[in-house]
Formats: structure tokens, C-alpha cells, sequence
């Protein structure tokens, strides 16, 4: 793969431009319309929201944030009085409940190191993103999710439909770095806290709806238009995870 990201395949056959990610993002906005995400009402909600969230569906987190409000545990006191037995069981629909409450845990731990919840959302994006990708179980997608949308920072989230939409239209690798992925975001468009919010919640909601792992509605989707003739064969599900 070349340095930029791009294969030198067959795979790849189209490579992507400020043009593309904007028409993509026109596409999505005009036909679904404000998307209101990230659910959360501080943002501490969101932060353990973005956690939780790791490797399961969002109706999972729900569950599991209904646990922690019916608790009184949706504050970082709250939270960090719960022993770690107790607070897997609360988060228990998430799933890899053990390890998230563990991941819940250090989180909290790194709190207090870096001052008031209110002190560390107001850090500059890149330093809280560098602060938040030294816990132990927080990945490039979890931090950037927290920054995002918690912190209201702009940063583009690349997740695992980001990848499977561009990918699929040929305009990335499939195996592209995070960080490669990301950049061509970042140097393309404009540095927008709202746009990056709506742009991201957009293609998550059209890799559920449309672009799904195995029989994505293509003919459906409203991207349908900006895929590579002939089609491509998407029946085989993705067999690498991503790290969050």
C-alpha cells in the first residue's frame, strides 16, 4: 500500500478528493437529514457512552446506561463509588462487560490526573486526544468519539462504517491506517465541530441501513450513484476487527 494510503490494486481504483468527501456528505444530508448524535446529556454521559460502545450496537449501550441512571451512577463520583464487580454488572448489555468496567475504571483514574472534568474537555483537540490515548482501553476511535462529541473538538471519527462505505466505493484501501484515513478528512475539509458531528452520524447511519456487512441495499442507498461500474461483489463479511 502506498504511503498515502492508497493501493496500487485493483482494489483501489479511484482516489478520493475534497470534491468526493464534500458530495458525499451533500448526498447523505440532503437525504437523511440532522441525525441529533451523540445521544448523552453531559459530557461525561458521552464519554462513557463511547466506551461502552466498543464492539457492540448502540441498543446495548442504552441498556447499560439505563442501569447506570437508575443507579444514580452517570457522574464520575458516582461512578468511581461503585466497585468494579458492581459496576460490570450494571454494564452487563454492553457486553466484554468485565473488560469495560475495567476500561470505565482507568478512565476515571485519569481524571483527577489532569483536573475537573470541565478542565479537561476545554484541553486543546490534540492534547486531550494524546491525554485520552494513554488510558489503558482507549483506542484512536474511542478517544476521538470523546473528543468529538463530549468535548466538541473537531475531529473526524473514522469507525468501522466509515471504512466499509469509502472502501467499498473504491476511493480507500480497506486496510488503510486509522490515522492515514482520518488525515484525508482533516486535510480536505474544513475544520467544522458541527459538520464533523453530522458527517460522521451520517455514515453510520447509511453502513446500518444501507451498506451492511453482508447484503447491503445498494440500489437503495443514497450513495448508490457514486459507486464504481460494474459493481463490485460485497456479499463476503469483513474478517478483520477494528481497534476502537
Amino acid at each position: 500500500m502506498a504511503k498515502d494510503g492508497f493501493s496500487n490494486g485493483l482494489k483501489v481504483q479511484r482516489r478520493i478528493s475534497a470534491k468526493i468527501l464534500r458530495r458525499v456528505f451533500e448526498i447523505l444530508d440532503d437525504a437523511l437529514g440532522p441525525q441529533h448524535w451523540w445521544p448523552g446529556e453531559t459530557p461525561f454521559e458521552v464519554a462513557v457512552g463511547a466506551i461502552l460502545t466498543q464492539s457492540t450496537a448502540w441498543s446495548n449501550v442504552e441498556k447499560a446506561i439505563g442501569n447506570l441512571r437508575r443507579a444514580g451512577a452517570l457522574s464520575p463520583k458516582a461512578l468511581n463509588r461503585l466497585s468494579e464487580g458492581r459496576l460490570a454488572q450494571l454494564i452487563r448489555p454492553s457486553g466484554y462487560f468485565r473488560q469495560k468496567a475495567r476500561k470505565l475504571k482507568n478512565f476515571l483514574r485519569f481524571l483527577p490526573r489532569n483536573g475537573s472534568l470541565q478542565k479537561i474537555m476545554n484541553m486543546p483537540a490534540q492534547e486531550l486526544r494524546r491525554e485520552l490515548l494513554e488510558v489503558k482501553g482507549i483506542g484512536p476511535e474511542t478517544a476521538d468519539s470523546i473528543v468529538l462529541y463530549a468535548a466538541g473538538r473537531p475531529v473526524f471519527v473514522i469507525d468501522a462504517y466509515t471504512r466499509r462505505i469509502f472502501s467499498r466505493h473504491g476511493w480507500v484501501d480497506e486496510r488503510i491506517s486509522y490515522d492515514d484515513f482520518q488525515a484525508l478528512f482533516h486535510r480536505n475539509l474544513p475544520e467544522n465541530t458541527a459538520m464533523f458531528n453530522q458527517y460522521h452520524a451520517l455514515l453510520v447511519r447509511t453502513g446500518k441501513d444501507y451498506c451492511t456487512r453482508t447484503a447491503p441495499r445498494c440500489s437503495a442507498c443514497p450513495l448508490e450513484s457514486l459507486l464504481p461500474v460494474p459493481w463490485p461483489d460485497f456479499q463476503v463479511a469483513e474478517k478483520r476487527p477494528i481497534k476502537h
